[in-house]
């Protein structure tokens, strides 16, 4: 029997990169991502970045150096709260309005929002832009990391609101919720209705009539915001709306809490300052065994 794992091998073995050891990045989808034709002559190309946290929507428009990653522009779900939506921040619509908010931010950063603005209000059907006269459309590859692909995922939510918003993200409807392998045919309807929060306007009534304690303590956002269940399409409306009308990105201002000094952090004395209590130390010792002399 051959001995392969001899000195030998164990001295030529490589160890992975280490994102691919933490079970990070996937090489092979990134170098099929970032890979770019020699006759592009260095020109980025951009990819479309989605992920999803337990909290948070993390959208961006990111190309590949030889240092690292470059970030054209970002969104993050944490800001639509800004835009009036301050509940359910990780849903399929909160996806979908993430992936908005960075396409009009990115394109009235390049002076293209007016040029191209993408669906005012979307009816679930598929929509890729097409170039006007001037400026050619916004190019970007959707880069969902290691998400799954599954019909309906989140990560597609995105993608379509970035397509809705303006930008050029190359994608079909087969991943979009109500589309059926089967039978090979879309249900815009469905998707439509997963953009605007039917599906959660619909989970809220269900279970408000089946177990009310159950509602109060799934829904105590919704109901702490007095948002019913026939508000929620109409809630998503109006942050699509105030989205298109300002996506730019405001700055907070972070002031430095004051740093109170503990005793056990006070500065060292210079050596005139440490001479100078030495003295006087020295000098209340002579005054007190004066006043023992005296007694």
């Amino acid at each position: 029997m051959k001995l392969i794992k001899n000195k030998s091998y164990f001295k030529r073995f490589q160890v992975k990169f280490r994102r691919r050891r933490e079970g990070k990045t996937d090489y092979k989808a990134r170098h099929k991502l970032i890979a770019q034709d020699r006759t592009k002559f260095n020109s980025p190309k951009y990819r479309f970045v989605v992920r999803l946290t337990n909290k948070d929507v993390v959208c961006q428009v990111a190309s590949s150096k030889i240092v690292g990653d470059s970030i054209l522009c970002a969104a993050y779900s944490h800001e639509l709260e800004k835009y009036g939506l301050k509940v359910g921040l990780t849903n399929y619509s909160a996806c979908y309005c993430t992936g908005l908010l960075l396409a009009r931010r990115l394109l009235q950063k390049l002076n293209l929002d007016s040029k191209y603005e993408g669906v005012k209000e979307t009816n679930g059907d598929l929509f890729l832009v097409e170039p006007v006269d001037g400026p050619r459309p916004f190019k970007a590859y959707a880069d969902i990391g290691l998400a799954r692909s599954t019909t309906g995922a989140r990560v597609f939510g995105a993608i379509k609101g970035a397509s809705d918003g303006g930008l050029y993200v190359p994608h079909s409807e087969k991943r979009f919720p109500g589309y059926s392998r089967a039978s090979k045919e879309y249900n815009a309807t469905v998707h439509r209705d997963r953009i605007y929060g039917v599906h959660v306007a619909e989970y809220m009534r269900k279970l408000k009539d089946e177990d009310e304690d159950k509602f109060n303590k799934q829904f105590s956002k919704f109901i702490e915001n007095k948002i019913s269940a026939d508000d929620v399409e109409e809630m998503y409306k109006k942050v699509h709306a105030a989205i298109r009308a300002d996506p730019s990105y405001t700055k907070k201002e972070h002031k430095k809490p004051e740093l109170k000094r503990k005793s056990a952090n006070k500065p060292k004395l210079s050596w005139g300052a440490r001479k100078q209590r030495k003295d006087a130390k020295k000098q209340k010792m002579q005054q007190r065994l004066a006043a023992q002399d005296e007694e």
